[in-house]
């Protein structure tokens, strides 16, 4: 009965450790998310803009002019990239929530045998 509280303990151990990180990367993700929409924004105005139109980029307190169509190379670059991060989280958390489900099985497995241990360690007092 002592070992099916230990491996008890411990698959619960194993399922917070998936929760913790499956809520890590939920969290980026929706970070991820927020930037990626802001970024859009960004490239639709761009798109908005005529050719001959002045863009210009923050660098620490300075404008700088930059070029349009660099300036929405670099966004659709930028945009790829988080898009890229966000489908990785999302197979991250799809494959984090298959590693929790099978843990929940492994402890409702365990909790029945420690019950059922209970029940027959009661019935022989």
């Amino acid at each position: 009965m002592a070992e099916l509280q230990k491996r008890l303990q411990s698959d619960i151990e194993k399922y917070d450790a998936f929760q913790k990180d499956l809520q890590k990367h939920i969290s980026q993700r929706q970070q991820l998310e927020g930037q990626l929409t802001e970024n859009t924004l960004v490239k639709e105005e761009l798109d908005r803009l005529e050719k001959d139109a002045s863009v210009y980029k923050m660098i620490g307190p300075v404008l700088v002019k930059q070029n349009l169509d660099e300036s929405k190379s670099n966004v659709q670059k930028r945009i790829d990239y988080i898009a890229d991060l966000v489908k990785r989280h999302e197979e991250s958390i799809k494959d984090l929530e298959k590693k929790q489900d099978t843990c929940k099985e492994g402890i409702n497995k365990l909790q029945q045998q420690f019950q059922q241990a209970q029940v027959k360690a009661a019935a022989v007092k």
